[in-house]
């Protein structure tokens, strides 16, 4: 076991080290999905709760609720908090830029660290950790339907979007 452990640590410091050269938001990233990765197993067995954001749980209730301002600055702004939560929206015209190394060294060091737990579907329902990130995964969902019908109210206005 601690062999598995380390050869997870070294494949993660070379992925880390690896997407460290893009830039910092990137360097900022792989290691926000290292630290992640290292503590699966005790969100698997839940340890470590993973708490959905107050602002996904509201959207999950009603993502169509009318937003508390429909002005141009009232919508950029809900749309704002949003992309704080869910990260940033799709821009038109933008190319992907998928990094191979960080995603191998990223599913490698997941293969290994989630091969730790015997039955780890099993203990992950038992636990509560299924069903949580199933929950997160809808909240996330509503959170992304939310910030399109704001987009798309704020496109219908003739507001510039900002984001």
């Amino acid at each position: 076991m601690k062999i598995a452990i380390s050869t997870a640590t070294i494949l993660l410091l070379l992925g880390t080290s690896a997407l460290a050269q893009e830039q910092t938001k990137k360097k900022d990233d792989t290691l926000d999905k290292a630290g992640n990765i290292a503590t699966q197993p005790a969100r698997d067995v839940g340890i470590d709760k993973t708490e959905t954001p107050p602002l996904l749980q509201k959207a999950v209730e009603n993502p169509y609720a009318p937003p508390p301002s429909k002005s141009c600055k009232g919508l950029n702004a809900s749309m704002g908090e949003l992309n704080a939560v869910l990260g940033p929206d799709f821009t038109v015209g933008q190319a992907a830029n998928e990094d191979r190394t960080g995603k191998i060294a990223e599913g490698v060091g997941k293969s290994i660290v989630n091969s730790l737990i015997p039955f780890r579907g099993v203990v992950r329902e038992i636990s509560g950790a299924a069903p949580a990130e199933r929950r997160l995964r809808a909240a996330v969902a509503a959170g992304i339907a939310r910030r399109g019908y704001l987009r798309g109210m704020a496109a219908e206005k003739g507001c510039k979007i900002t984001g």
